[in-house]
This record gives structure tokens, C-alpha cells and sequence, in this order.
């Protein structure tokens, strides 16, 4: 699944984000969902969350 959907995202699901710095790239991180930070319900780029690791990125990817 990708990220552009809020009510696909929960804290606590591991996801890939893209970081604002590898946004040209097109890299990916892989971590576990902290916070959610996209109000809306959908976005075109991707739902804009926080990792447990501090990192703040779009979601890419859903993993599980």
C-alpha cells in the first residue's frame, strides 16, 4: 500500500518514508510510525509522519 491515504497510517506500523533531503533521490527510511503530522485525510505526496526515531518524512510504503 502507499502512504497517501491517513486512514491506511497508525502509530505503530512500520512504514518507508522519504526524507525532505532525499526527496530528489527518491531514497527511502524504514522505520515505525510514531505521530502522524498530515491533518488531511489523503495527500498527494504522501502522509507526512514521525518515526519513533525522530526522523519526519512521507509515508512511501506500507510494510506490514
Amino acid at each position: 500500500m502507499d502512504g497517501k491515504s491517513r486512514s491506511d497510517i497508525q502509530a505503530g506500523k512500520k512504514v518507508l518514508i522519504v526524507l525532505k533531503e532525499d526527496q530528489r533521490t527518491g531514497k527511502t527510511t524504514e522505520g515505525i510510525v510514531k505521530d502522524i503530522l498530515t491533518n488531511s485525510s489523503s495527500h498527494p505526496h504522501g502522509i507526512k509522519v514521525r518515526l519513533t526515531s525522530g526522523l519526519v518524512g512521507r509515508v512511501a510504503k506500507i510494510l506490514q
